[in-house]
């Protein structure tokens, strides 16, 4: 079966592309290199032995969404991380967040309209649930106002989906939202490379761990959490990449219960700031130079995952510890450092 991967050659992309073609799928990757590299292809095919189609292509550009959905009229699935995603630059340029994560949705859905049944798994983001008032943030929780444009986008991106399912009883949709993602594939063949400084956490720890960056800045520690900063669901990408593929055989072997189901995916455990850095000097055996700056428009305090619904309904669980993402990212960028 052919899937479409929309921004596969990112960082959560380019690990649900192996699992994929480990599934025996057949993968056509879109992606405009806007946050990636075509190096990272190479990486995808030296861990699979398989090259996937690619395409450069800018899913803002409609008239060139359309003439390639013309020329793949086989695609059984959809999967779409295409999406500018670093909550900061949101705030500083909204409208690009905007443009970009919308516009690009809708041409696609556009597109999955005019087909006789679609598969469409949405790249989703906790961050839809703003500043949740309870812990852990269950799937039935109050969607909150929006704490960043990047969070706002996922929350209008689900809305979107929600509306055309509604009059579109072909297009067969599941929303994942992911917490934090983290960690690189055991190969040390592909991981997170942001282009630029990083706008992450775990990437932002590596690079100074490496001495590429001098120091790295903890945004606030007054906040009402243990240690007063802020708590994330760090999960490794394999992980997620592996739930992709799950939802997609759930869609294809038609056992969802509406054409329009959401899951939360992470590990279920909160992880402060000083936490993530602890356990990166644990595993690297190397002191993190750290400082503790002002906080940072657009973070919430706290938001970690209840997993029970995915756990029970997909039959999926997040296999690896915080310490085994972290020492996975810190073997990736080591691998990096090498070259």
């Amino acid at each position: 079966m052919k899937v479409l991967v929309t921004g596969g050659l990112g960082f959560i992309g380019s690990h649900t592309v192996v699992e994929l073609q480990k599934e025996g799928y057949q993968v056509v990757i879109i992606d405009n290199l806007s946050n990636s590299s075509l190096e990272v292809l190479q990486g995808i095919v030296s861990i699979t032995g398989i090259m996937p189609v690619f395409e450069k292509l800018d899913l803002k550009d409609k008239a060139k969404v359309q003439e390639f959905f013309k020329q793949h009229q086989d695609i059984h699935g959809v999967i779409h991380f295409a999406a500018s995603k670093a909550v900061g630059e949101s705030v500083q340029n909204p409208l690009m967040y905007y443009e970009n994560n919308i516009n690009t949705l809708v041409y696609v859905l556009q597109e999955l309209e005019k087909l006789p049944t679609a598969n469409f798994i949405f790249s989703s983001s906790c961050t839809v649930y703003g500043q949740a008032k309870a812990m852990p943030i269950t799937e039935n929780a109050p969607i909150q106002f929006a704490e960043s444009p990047y969070g706002n986008t996922k929350q209008i991106g689900e809305e979107i989906i929600q509306d055309t399912c509604k009059v579109n009883s072909n297009i067969q949709a599941i929303s994942l939202r992911y917490f934090n993602p983290i960690g690189a594939h055991e190969s040390t063949k592909i991981g997170e490379l942001p282009i630029g400084v990083p706008q992450n956490l775990i990437p932002y720890i590596m690079q100074t761990g490496a001495g590429i960056r001098e120091q790295l800045s903890v945004y606030g520690d007054d906040y009402p959490t243990t240690d007063g900063t802020c708590i994330r669901d760090y999960i490794h990408v394999v992980d997620v990449a592996k739930a992709h593929v799950i939802a997609l055989k759930r869609l294809l072997e038609n056992k969802n219960t509406s054409n329009n189901e959401t899951f939360n995916l992470g590990t279920g455990t909160g992880s402060s700031v000083l936490e993530v850095i602890q356990a990166f000097e644990k595993v690297a055996n190397n002191k993190l130079n750290y400082k503790i700056v002002n906080r940072r428009p657009g973070d919430v305090i706290s938001a970690y995952a209840d997993t029970s619904k995915a756990n029970e309904v997909l039959g999926w669980k997040a296999q690896y510890s915080l310490e085994e993402a972290v020492l996975s990212a810190w073997k990736w960028q080591n691998s990096l450092n090498s070259l």
